[in-house]
């Protein structure tokens, strides 16, 4: 019964790290058009027990993208230098949209991971029963 709790236990990390990847898409997102905004990155890393890789993943470190903001010039902003430009923010729709598509559709395949285990393991106790 250990690999199936190893394999639920599996998929519950790779849906975690999924559903974090997508709250900061969509914080990427809704931030898209707030001046100064640097687009946050979430990166994956392995869990380690005891010195050895588990196979689970958990996200690591948030960081942000440090490539340059788009220059948008409206004179009339309160935070125009004096040429008339302002600092806009670094989130490329597309790209978070993207990313989002991802981040679904690989939580969509560890839930399946997930339901799959449960029912062999449902299927199994049944077998035992007899």
């Amino acid at each position: 019964m250990s690999d199936f709790s190893d394999t639920l236990a599996l998929s519950a990390s790779g849906m975690k790290a999924q559903s974090m990847r997508l709250r900061h898409v969509s914080e990427n997102i809704a931030n898209a058009d707030t001046p100064g905004f640097h687009r946050k990155i979430v990166s994956f890393e392995e869990v380690i027990s005891r010195g050895i890789g588990t196979g689970k993943v958990q996200a690591g470190p948030i960081r942000l993208d440090q490539s340059e903001l788009e220059q948008i010039f409206d004179p009339s902003h309160p935070l125009a230098d004096g040429n008339g430009n302002y600092d806009g923010s670094n989130v490329d729709l597309v790209v978070e949209i993207a990313d989002a598509r991802e981040a679904q559709r690989s939580y969509e395949a560890n839930l399946k991971m997930f339901d799959q285990a449960r029912q062999m393991s449902s299927s199994l106790l049944q077998l035992l029963r007899r």
